[in-house]
């Protein structure tokens, strides 16, 4: 399960993760809950249907298919598991009474669009073998994905047994067994971070299971030490001596070393006040006792490309546990 707030990048993260397990030969299931068909744009493909479909192919001969999971789908298919419904499933919904059920009962929907999940993660093939060796979830924000996962409360008020609470069981035996992991996407920006921890206390407090943070769009410190706390202080003589030994005209008033002051320690004093935050931010992150991944900021956006290259960042620092 891959959770972050808005805008930090969940997606091309647990994007990013699918196509890193699927290396070697393996099978991944990459699934959205959300209905945003988010994992389609990043991998260049067509709009997901209701249906498992392979979108990408791994370095190593892995594979990765792709779900978007809708809760009315998912609802018919309940329908037809448990009670056989068929054709009278499919007459409630154009009657409108499936979206009905969805909306008045949120839990009800929760239930579903994790217990298609937790069926794709349980489903074996004919020779007892497991179709895949990972499932990957698109989850929803930070803060509901505690609420989305701890299904079991949810369904407290629906139903105490029979097939919705059994279902609701067997969701839950999955999302807190050992094999699954909630991974939490952040920046190093303060928001994200106490959305971050403010998610970790949540999840520990209901029983599921913290994987790692993830740390996106990281950016390097192009200056060192002594050049962050001279631009902090503004050293303007010390700073046009070192333009002017880099060839850049003479320290003289109006010389193009003078002219160039302004503006280099102005971005040089907003790089420092990002790299003081960003070092706040990471103190806050340690605190958590929560083992972390970084991934980098690609300069061009994410494409295709960008996806392998973060995939490949993903693996070689999960290859060093």
């Amino acid at each position: 399960m891959v959770s972050g707030k808005g805008g930090t990048g969940k997606t091309t993260v647990a994007a990013a993760f699918a196509l890193a397990l699927a290396r070697e030969g393996g099978r991944t299931l990459l699934v959205e809950v959300e209905g945003r068909q988010g994992i389609a744009r990043l991998f260049g493909a067509d709009a997901l249907p209701y249906e498992e479909r392979k979108i990408a192919v791994a370095p190593g001969g892995g594979e990765v298919f792709g779900l978007a999971i809708d809760a009315e789908r998912a609802l018919l298919d309940y329908l037809q598991m448990f009670y056989k419904l068929g054709s009278a499933g499919r007459a409630l919904k154009k009657l409108g009474a499936i979206d009905f059920a969805t909306t008045i009962a949120p839990g009800l929907r929760d239930v579903l669009l994790t217990g298609k999940a937790c069926e794709a993660v349980r489903r074996k093939d004919k020779a007892g073998r497991f179709v895949y060796d990972h499932v990957v979830m698109d989850a929803p924000p930070t803060g509901r994905i505690t609420r989305f996962l701890n299904v079991n409360d949810e369904v407290a008020g629906l139903a105490r047994f029979g097939p919705i609470h059994n279902q609701a069981q067997a969701v839950m035996k999955v999302l807190k067994s050992p094999e699954t992991a909630v991974h939490l996407v952040t920046l190093l920006e303060e928001m994200p971070v106490q959305e971050t921890a403010d998610g970790i206390a949540e999840l520990r407090g209901v029983g599921l299971p913290v994987g790692r943070i993830i740390v996106n769009m990281t950016r390097p410190h192009h200056l060192d030490e002594g050049t962050l706390r001279a631009a902090a202080g503004e050293r303007r003589a010390e700073l046009a001596k070192s333009l002017s030994r880099a060839g850049l005209g003479g320290a003289r008033r109006g010389g193009l070393a003078e002219r160039l002051l302004d503006p280099l320690l102005e971005q040089a004093a907003e790089h420092a006040g990002r790299v003081e935050l960003e070092r706040e931010q990471r103190a806050v992150l340690e605190g958590l006792d929560v083992a972390a991944y970084e991934l980098p900021q690609l300069g061009a956006g994410v494409d295709l490309a960008g996806l392998y290259e973060l995939a490949t960042e993903l693996r070689k620092q999960v290859g060093t546990e």
